[in-house]
């Protein structure tokens, strides 16, 4: 019986090993999981991947013309953050430590069982909703960084151009914001960049 679907479940198979890679293919399918290409080597991973946009991809260490490894390194390197699940047919520290520099959120030792498959599949899910939200923090931590530095900017110019202390310009910038219903970088950047015209 096929487990209901899940959100962002599609997924890409690299593995060179056809049994296994039909024995993925028939298990994420049962977990709810939509396989959109199973491919055989780590180039075809890195082009599908480019291609298809999957929400996943699970693929072995070892498989011709480029590895898992590097296969993840460039898959990750293209801007868009996708969980990725390495299969090994052994676990070391060295392996561990080169998955996790590639973007890696999950690996999985040979041979891989249902059992297995399941909690990585949850674990790589979690560290990536994990890293998005701290991404997404990061980026708002950048913005309010840059909004300071704006705000603070087109305060030294309002004081400089209208004689006023440093609380009245704040209270200028504000109400401009206000008025114009826009953001109060909006106005800073507007004032930053009419004074290069003066």
């Amino acid at each position: 019986m096929k487990a209901a679907p899940i959100e962002n479940n599609r997924v890409l198979i690299a593995e060179d090993n056809s049994k296994t890679r039909l024995f993925l293919k028939n298990q994420l399918e049962l977990l709810g999981y939509q396989v959109i290409a199973a491919v055989s080597n780590g180039q075809l991973a890195v082009e599908t991947a480019a291609e298809l946009n999957p929400d996943l991809v699970i693929m072995d260490v070892k498989m011709p013309e480029m590895d898992g490894i590097d296969a993840a390194r460039e898959i990750s390197s293209k801007g868009r953050l996708i969980p990725i699940i390495l299969i090994t047919g052994l676990s070391s520290d060295e392996m561990a430590s080169k998955a996790i520099e590639a973007g890696v959120f999950a690996y999985l030792v040979k041979p891989v069982t249902k059992k297995q498959l399941e909690p990585a599949l949850k674990l790589a899910q979690a560290r990536y909703d994990e890293f998005k939200n701290l991404k997404s923090e990061v980026d708002d931590l950048k913005d309010a960084i840059e909004t300071r530095k704006l705000v603070e900017r087109a305060k030294g110019i309002l004081m400089k151009r209208c004689n006023i202390s440093e609380e009245e310009a704040f209270k200028l910038l504000q109400a401009h914001s206000q008025k114009e219903n826009k953001k109060m970088r909006e106005i800073a950047d507007t004032i930053i960049s009419a004074s290069k015209l003066i």
